[in-house]
């Protein structure tokens, strides 16, 4: 089998590739394009069986490389990819070719405690303390108790679970949002989004978890916005085109939510010129919410896992189809 990755990917699972003993034939990208032992092939004879879109290639600007050589490819059967959210048309063509397709749950766990440690960061009031401490005023500050907030988590899947699995011991109130409504150990309730209205009055969390497609782009409106309660806490790290920003500003300035984080925007990076820098509000950061220790390791140990699966004729970990692109 003809295997398709990266150099910075290969170095880190050699080892392990190796004590797999399956018959693998690699295909490497690197500085110097794609390689076969010490051949260079040109992306429309590499014909790779499996392919695995790591970080690397994304780090190295390479992905245009890697998907050419894919898509031009009659023979790749299975592609491992670094991504969770597959909004990207290229996902759609990969499985249009007949390709199986994996994402990744690996960031889950990072982004889920970037979630949690923003909103205790907006809860508790850490900031207030620091201005205190900084005048040398001994001042009572005043704060929310989790334990007495009421969790919206739209978008129920790897990452939402996450958060609800970190949040719920605190006693807060998780109400998730997906299509399946089944019972979910983490949640006190779940819904669809067609209920959003009801439930984002009685939301003091937000949080936008949900992949980007037909349903979700511009989710967040003014509707969605007037609905919610004043004082409440958005936390976007779903996509930009979830949220119209324009009616985000407008929201802002009536206090609900009364502060916005946001790790995605509809355009990135977000210009110098954007009022989300300095507004008051709202805290920014650069789409960097899954950028941990254990974010890499664990998409690698992913795609190991779903290699031996794939050898051994077993269902693969994640696999997506075209209905829930």
């Amino acid at each position: 089998m003809k295997l398709l990755l990266h150099r910075g990917a290969l170095k880190r699972v050699e080892h392990e590739l190796a004590a797999l003993k399956l018959p693998l034939d690699l295909l490497v990208i690197d500085e110097n394009g794609i390689t076969h032992g010490d051949a260079k092939l040109e992306a429309k004879t590499a014909a790779p069986d499996i392919a695995w879109a790591s970080i690397d290639l994304f780090i190295a600007k390479q992905l245009p490389l890697f998907f050419e050589t894919v898509l031009s490819s009659g023979k790749t059967r299975w592609m491992q990819t670094f991504n969770a959210g597959l909004d990207l048309p290229i996902f759609k063509d990969i499985l249009k070719k007949g390709i199986r397709l994996t994402n990744s749950d690996a960031q889950a766990v990072p982004i889920a405690e970037y979630v949690v440690a923003n909103a205790l960061a907006e809860l508790h009031p850490i900031a207030a303390h620091r201005a205190a401490q900084a005048e040398h005023k001994w001042k009572s500050v005043f704060f929310r108790e989790i334990s007495q907030t009421s969790w919206l988590i739209i978008g129920y899947g790897h990452i939402g679970q996450e958060v609800a699995r970190r949040i719920k011991p605190f006693g807060a109130r998780v109400v998730g949002v997906r299509r399946n409504t089944a019972p979910h150990e983490f949640a006190d309730h779940m819904a669809t989004q067609a209920e959003l209205p009801k439930l984002l009055p009685e939301a003091d969390v937000v949080v936008l978890a949900c992949a980007l497609n037909d349903a979700t782009r511009d989710l967040a409106n003014d509707a969605f916005f007037r609905a919610m309660k004043p004082g409440s806490l958005l936390i976007n790290i779903a996509r930009g085109g979830v949220v119209v920003e324009d009616a985000l500003l407008t929201a802002l300035a009536r206090k609900a939510p009364a502060v916005a984080v946001l790790d995605v925007f509809r355009e990135e990076p977000l210009p110098a010129t954007s009022q989300f820098w300095s507004h008051p509000q709202v805290r920014v950061s650069a789409h960097t919410s899954a950028a941990s220790s254990g974010t890499v390791p664990r998409g690698d140990q992913l795609f190991l896992n779903n290699l031996k699966r794939y050898a051994a004729g077993e269902p693969l970990i994640n696999e997506v189809s075209m209905s829930s692109l």
